[in-house]
């Protein structure tokens, strides 16, 4: 370290003609190029080293590139700080900086020690798994409590980079002593900031929603595609996306299809005649949800439930195993129906009857002589005229 110090102020005498900042700026860019190479150097080592270790050690060493090579040069200009000609504002310039550095370094390494932790936690879950009720739970749950420690992460490493100055700091020593009115005011400012905060960890606890589930929203059916720190995308079965903010899910009622299991019953509504055979019409429809492949052969049930003016009303029950495999099995359902019904029991398609027939209450009919061309027998007496009598008076 002497023999280093020693060669600095050589290359101090020797550049003496050049002014006191310039040198302080070469010595430091040299210190800044001399740290990057050797961490270049360093960090290529350290990859072949962990190339066949296991995907945390890989992982560790590929995110923490950009946070380690910030840390030597921050060392580097610390240390050229200490050996540069620098006078008493140009030291307080650069402690300032290498203060403000530190603590964005300090920030990084906490976001990407985040971020190595949720990838190698969430490796045990699939959320394409047949039944990933367990993975969507902790997916859910991860990547918003991420999402909100990060956010906290950014506010701290801010808030602590503004009180390295002078200024601020003694405009927050006086904010909080006078934190009653101050406070009220900023808390009205950040609402809209603070109530998706909160409404955000309250969905990792409590999980009214995770990712994929199905919900039935604001008169649309979709999946939760994402869950940001302040909204949520629901991708609609026709691809559009329906973007919500977190405190929605707090404050409005919905429908979730999955959340405690994505198998869901479907339902098929048939309005037939009376005559329609209803045992028949059982073992038919048990004999389609047995050829298909989107039954998941847990229920099938035939009901009538309901007698209307012309028609009764059938309802038909079939499982799947989650919302999509559903809604085309009652598709399916529909179509096999209808097309047996109409094949082999046309008759039992909704009809409407009506009875043709004289009232019993009804005048009867003048008998008509033949040949007559409709006149009646006897001809009615004609009616005879109204007169209207008038007199004179006077």
């Amino acid at each position: 370290m002497e023999r280093l110090q020693a060669s600095v102020r050589e290359v101090e005498r020797t550049l003496d003609w050049l002014p006191s900042w310039a040198v302080s700026l070469l010595v430091m860019t040299v210190a800044v190029l001399l740290a990057r190479l050797l961490h270049t150097i360093a960090f290529r080592f350290v990859t072949r080293l962990v190339k066949d270790m296991d995907l945390f050690w890989r992982s560790l060493v590929s995110r923490t590139a950009g946070p380690t090579r910030m840390a030597a040069m921050i060392l580097a200009l610390a240390f050229a700080a200490g050996v540069a000609p620098l006078n008493a504002r140009e030291a307080d310039i650069v402690r300032q900086l290498l203060t403000i550095s530190f603590i964005f370094l300090m920030a990084w390494f906490a976001h990407t020690a985040v971020h190595i932790w949720v990838t190698v936690y969430l490796r045990r879950f699939k959320l394409d798994a047949e039944d990933n009720l367990l993975a969507r739970k902790h997916v859910t749950q991860t990547r918003i409590l991420r999402r909100v420690v990060t956010t906290l992460i950014v506010i701290v490493a801010l808030a602590a980079m503004l009180m390295t100055f002078e200024s601020v700091r003694q405009y927050g020593v006086s904010l909080l002593a006078s934190a009653g009115v101050a406070g009220i005011v900023l808390g009205l400012a950040l609402q809209p900031v603070l109530k998706n905060l909160f409404a955000g960890i309250q969905l990792a606890i409590t999980q009214p929603i995770r990712i994929d589930d199905a919900l039935l929203v604001e008169g649309e059916w979709g999946n939760v595609e994402e869950i940001t720190s302040t909204y949520v995308v629901i991708r609609i079965w026709d691809w559009r996306r329906l973007i919500l903010p977190l405190s929605y899910f707090i404050e409005q009622p919905f429908q979730n299809w999955t959340r405690e299991g994505a198998a869901l019953i479907g339902t098929v509504m048939l309005y037939v005649d009376y005559s329609v055979p209803v045992d028949v019409l059982r073992k038919e429809v048990e004999t389609i949800a047995s050829r298909s492949p989107l039954w998941d052969r847990k229920v099938v049930n035939v009901q009538v439930t309901d007698f209307r003016e012309n028609v009764m009303e059938v309802r038909i029950l079939v499982s799947a195993t989650n919302s999509g495999r559903a809604f085309d099995l009652r598709c399916e359902m529909r179509e096999k129906v209808i097309a047996f019904l109409q094949k082999k029991h046309p008759g039992a398609l909704p009809r409407l009857r009506a009875e043709l027939g004289p009232r019993p209450d009804a005048p009867a009919l003048m008998p008509v002589r033949p040949g007559s061309n409709g006149a009646p027998d006897e001809a009615a007496p004609a009616p005879a005229p109204r007169t209207l009598a008038t007199s004179r008076h006077g």
